[in-house]
């Protein structure tokens, strides 16, 4: 169980600090509109991510019995877990972007995420794979990858809205640039650990 949910914290924590459309909007929105839009617009997986969670667990349970297919998914989320951590490595540090107009900041960050690609890739490549395959072993194994992700993912953007508001300088200083350069090592860690599953899976192994 603790297994499950140190992975998930570890994937949450890479994905609320890694560059993207959210983070870019927690950013803005909290240097245009204070910390209190920033904190809004991180707490909007809690509430776009449900829907994108239910299709990727019933994606997964439809191919429970076909190995083959499985493994592709495993395969396709090594892939996109390396991507992720190499992008992590060579992180440099970003700008903090401009001030623009003011907008309601916790549905632009729900609208954000429904239409990124990028949870829909994780949870049906990578989330419901691994929760699922938690969840044969013990149900609190999955609860505890899902919240373990969902806490670090929520977490980090609640704490990055705190530190923009005081600071524009973290995003751009060796702190940021060597935390997530440390998560890209242990991304393509588990990266490896989903190829080896794949090819498992096609019996390669």
């Amino acid at each position: 169980m603790e297994k499950y949910l140190f992975m998930g914290m570890v994937l949450g924590l890479s994905a609320g600090l890694s560059p993207g459309p959210l983070l870019a909007l927690v950013i803005s929105e909290t240097i245009r509109l204070g910390m209190g839009a920033g904190i809004r617009v991180a707490m909007a997986p809690l509430i776009s991510d449900l829907p994108v969670l239910i299709i990727s667990f019933l994606v997964v349970s439809s191919l429970s019995g076909s190995d083959p297919l499985l493994g592709i998914i495993s395969f396709a989320g090594a892939v996109l877990i390396l991507k992720m951590g190499i992008s992590s490595i060579r992180t440099a540090g970003q700008m903090p972007q401009s001030p623009g107009q003011a907008s309601a900041s916790l549905m632009k960050g729900v609208l954000v995420n429904i239409l990124s690609p990028h949870p829909y890739l994780f949870w049906i490549t990578v989330g419901a794979p691994l929760a699922s395959k938690a969840w044969q072993i013990h149900p609190g194994g999955a609860m505890g990858f899902v919240a373990g992700f969902y806490l670090m993912l929520v977490g980090s953007k609640l704490a990055l809205a705190f530190v923009v508001a005081r600071t524009r300088s973290f995003l751009t200083g060796v702190a940021y640039v060597w935390t997530m350069r440390g998560l890209g090592g242990v991304l393509c860690c588990f990266a490896w650990g989903l190829a080896r599953e794949g090819a498992k899976l096609w019996g390669l192994m």
